[in-house]
Order: C-alpha cells, then structure tokens, then sequence
C-alpha cells in the first residue's frame, strides 16, 4: 500500500488529478471516521473530511515523501477536529426539546448528579460528626431535632407524635439548634 500511495501522491503533486481522486477514494471513509469519533456530529465530521482534502489539494507541494502520506492526512485532519472544537461553541437552549414532539429537554440528558467517591467520602464524614454531635444531646432535643431535620416531619406531626404543643417543639427545636451549633463548633 505504501508503495500506490507514493507512487499516487507523486502523481498527485504532478497535477494528475486522477491520482488525487484515488487518493480521496482511499482515505474519505478513514477521515470521515476519524472526524467523526473526535467532534461526534455528522455534519461537522463530513464538513472536516471535505476540509481536509481540500487543505491536502492545496498543500501537497508541501508533502515530504520521506513521510507516510497517511501520517500527514490524519495530521491535518486532527489539527481541523482540534480547530473545530475551540472554535465551536454550543448554539442550543438546555430548554429546548431534543426531538420536537418528544417531551425531553436537554437537561434530561445531561450527566447525573450522584457524587464522585470523593464527595461520598465528604458526606459520610460530616453525617458521622453531626450523628455524633446528635448523640451528646439531651434525649428531649434530639428526639425533636431527629424528627424535624432527619426524617423531615412537619411541627404539627411531631407535636402529634410526642405529645407536646407546636410552641414547646419550637423551642426544643431552637435550643436543640442551639446545642446541636455549639457542640459542632468544638468537634
């Protein structure tokens, strides 16, 4: 193969245009895949394949045969992948539908919001610190602060739930609060 492309590009840089339509026969589904896998669009890989014969029509006086032609070509047409991507900026609305009539807006593709190990690691640590900080409460406050900020009940249920009026739980609340910030700020 080495050989057909020398002797076509040597060809080509002749002027043989013929040679030069070879050359494009061999490599388009190669470039084309190329550009493809780098900006993942069709239109733009097709646009960066056309491109890239285009620049090597133009410069092939420039081409060192001491090279493989395949090096250059790719070369080219990576630089153009790169070039595109810098210059490409993102011409859609998150809010805008991905298929008209489908019902999905592009936040509905965008990546999930579950925590890297990292952040894990981060949660888990303060949720053991305030567990702990929990358990050095007086019964009658973490059993209102566990209720309230844990499982997230409404005053009036947890007033059902302990017997005690809405203004009492209200007031554990704020000196639970209170004891919860001052045991935290010492941990």
């Amino acid at each position: 193969m080495d050989f057909v492309e020398k002797r076509l590009t040597q060809r080509a840089k002749r002027g043989d245009r013929e040679a030069f339509a070879e050359l494009i026969e061999i490599y388009k589904d190669k470039i084309f895949q190329l550009a493809y896998r780098m900006v993942g669009n069709r239109q733009d890989a097709e646009d960066i394949a056309q491109e890239t014969f285009l620049r090597v029509y133009a410069n092939l006086h420039t081409y060192d045969e001491s090279y493989k032609f395949s090096t250059w070509i790719y070369r080219i047409a990576t630089n153009l992948c790169i070039d595109r991507g810098r210059k490409k900026r993102p011409d859609f609305s998150l809010d805008e539908e991905v298929e008209p009539g489908q019902g999905m807006d592009w936040y509905s593709r965008l990546s999930s919001n579950e925590k890297n190990p990292a952040d894990l690691l981060v949660t888990q640590e303060l949720q053991e610190t305030v567990q702990d900080a929990l358990s050095h409460l007086a019964p009658k406050y973490r059993s209102i602060m566990i209720l309230r900020y844990i499982e997230d009940l409404s005053l009036q249920e947890i007033s059902d739930i302990v017997k005690l009026p809405v203004t009492t739980i209200k007031t554990r609340i704020h000196r639970g609060r209170e004891a919860l910030r001052s045991k935290l700020r010492f941990m």
